[in-house]
C-alpha cells in the first residue's frame, strides 16, 4: 500500500495521474521545462506527504493541488536560468484537445491570451475548462471559497475573450493618397 511506503504501489497511483499533471501544468506556466519540474516537484512532496492521505479516492484532487502550489511557486521565481544545453531533438508532448481540432491559429490565440493572464487565474482556467472540473472541485484544488473560484474564471474568461476579440479585429490601415 502507498500509504505504508510501497513504492511501486505509489508509482502505480501516480502514474496515471502524470500526463494530466504535465498537461495543466504546461497550460498554467506556459513552459515545458518549468512544467515537468513543477509536476516532479508535486510527486516528490506527494511521495513524503502520501501518509496525510485519509481518503485514496480523493488522491487526484490532493496530487492535483500540489501541482497548483508547485506551479505558484515556479510562476513566481523571477530570477532568469540560462540554459547551457543544446538539444538537436526535443520530444514533445501533445495536450489533449478538449475543445477538438483546432487550427494553428486558434491555439496560438489562446496561448497568447493564457499568457495575459496571471497564475492564479490561469490555474483556475485550466482546472475548469481543460480538465471540466466542477467550481466546487477547482475550490478545494485551489483551497479557496467557492465564490473566489467563480471570480477567478470569470475574470480570467473576460480576460481571454477580450484578447481572442482583439486578435480577431483585423487593424485599420490608413488609406493615403497617392500624388
Amino acid at each position: 500500500m502507498a500509504q505504508e511506503g510501497d513504492h511501486d504501489a505509489f508509482s502505480r497511483l501516480a502514474a496515471g495521474s502524470i500526463g494530466r499533471l504535465y498537461a495543466v501544468a504546461r497550460l498554467i506556466l506556459r513552459d515545458a521545462d518549468r512544467a515537468e519540474d513543477a509536476v516532479q516537484d508535486a510527486l516528490v512532496q506527494a511521495w513524503r506527504d502520501i501518509r496525510a492521505v485519509r481518503d485514496l479516492d480523493r488522491f487526484d484532487a490532493w496530487l492535483h493541488r500540489l501541482l497548483i502550489r508547485s506551479c505558484y511557486r515556479h510562476a513566481s521565481r523571477t530570477r532568469r536560468r540560462t540554459v547551457v544545453e543544446l538539444r538537436a531533438v526535443r520530444e514533445e508532448r501533445e495536450l489533449v484537445d478538449t475543445a477538438g481540432e483546432l487550427s494553428t491559429e486558434q491555439r496560438d490565440q489562446i496561448a497568447r491570451g493564457l499568457r495575459r493572464l496571471p497564475p492564479d487565474q490561469r490555474a483556475a482556467l485550466v482546472l475548469h475548462h481543460y480538465l471540466g472540473l466542477a467550481l466546487w472541485e477547482v475550490a478545494e484544488i485551489l483551497e479557496i471559497p467557492v465564490g473566489t473560484a467563480k471570480s477567478r474564471i470569470n475574470r480570467a474568461t473576460n480576460v481571454m475573450r477580450a484578447a481572442l476579440e482583439a486578435d480577431a479585429r483585423e487593424p485599420v490601415q490608413a488609406k493615403g493618397r497617392a500624388g
